[in-house]
């Protein structure tokens, strides 16, 4: 279908926009583009009441340290599922203040804590930092399950782009290496194949090349393109994974590999949902400002997901 008409002149100005310079500063760079999103794809989201429990949490990892952001719905002392959110912004950009509302709301609708992740960010931390930052997370988080008051058999990970990326390698790791135990994934818009070339052509004869130009900023060589680390849609096997939700927009360059991600873990036994959100691009699906009813029947279908995942007796 087209271009949802409330989302058009937004769809147009983020298609035409000039490629990324390549002489400015990474530095620069970032915080332009970090204004640009405050401006535009933060300022269209409601948001949320602060809850009873937000507090940032300094953890160790291989050299260095990263930011956790723990959030809960109440303050007392029920011990509760959590999900663990990783951002987006194609592995150079993004900050726990832009995951912020989404993680609030989370937090709000299923009762449960939410712990967002600081990843080191390229090209300063190369691939495969961010992956292991994620993964470290995990293992943090479940280790302080007692502390957190969280049920280490209800952990759920999920995030949008790079951070359903992030999401989806850090279920294939915890699988391999033997846990934490994960009872959902939760993949938005997710980049899963670096390796991709698939364009798209439309009927109203829009056409959105394939191209990443994030990968040359994450990826140390093209070998890394590869790696099931960086595109878990080429690991050699996705049995035994946890169930999974699939969510893409129609006019997204990572539609086509978001969907043979959600048809490959379909064919290899993993229960699956997979929704595309037709007449959207890459990250309107939070704008409820702008396409309220849309909007919400997108976030209800992500708590209806975690919610089942929490309750499924696979998961006690």
């Amino acid at each position: 279908m087209p271009i949802l008409p409330q989302l058009k002149a937004m769809f147009n100005a983020q298609h035409n926009a000039p490629p990324m310079p390549a002489d400015v500063p990474i530095a620069q760079l970032r915080q332009a583009i970090h204004a640009m999103i405050d401006q535009s794809f933060i300022a269209l989201a409601t948001p949320h009441v602060r809850l009873p429990v937000e507090r940032d949490i300094a953890i160790p990892v291989d050299g260095g340290e990263i930011t956790l952001r723990l959030y809960r719905g109440d303050a007392g002392d029920a011990v509760v599922p959590c999900h663990v959110y990783y951002h987006g912004g194609g592995f150079f950009l993004g900050t726990l203040d832009q995951g912020d509302t989404n993680c609030r709301k989370l937090a709000a609708a299923l009762g449960c804590a939410v712990v967002s992740v600081d990843y080191r960010l390229a090209p300063e931390h190369r691939f495969p930092v961010a992956v292991d930052d994620s993964y470290a997370a995990l293992g943090w988080v479940a280790a302080h399950a007692g502390e957190l008051r969280i049920d280490p058999t209800r952990i759920s990970v999920g995030g949008g782009s790079a951070g359903g990326n992030l999401a989806a390698v850090v279920a294939q790791l915890a699988r391999d290496r033997g846990g934490p135990p994960i009872v959902a994934q939760v993949l938005e818009i997710p980049v899963t194949d670096f390796t991709s070339t698939q364009a798209l052509t439309f009927a109203d004869g829009i056409q959105i090349a394939s191209e990443k130009a994030y990968a040359p900023l994450y990826l140390r060589d093209a070998d890394d393109a590869r790696d099931p680390r960086a595109s878990p849609l080429l690991a050699e096997t996705l049995a035994g994974l946890p169930p999974a939700l699939v969510a893409c927009a129609e006019y997204d360059q990572l539609q086509p590999e978001g969907q043979a991600y959600a048809e490959r873990l379909a064919a290899s036994g993993v229960p699956t949902l997979y929704g595309c959100w037709d007449g959207q691009f890459h990250g309107s699906q939070g704008f409820d400002r702008v396409i309220p009813d849309e909007a919400a029947a997108y976030a209800d279908a992500i708590v209806d997901f975690l919610r089942k995942s929490y309750a499924a007796p696979t998961s006690r």
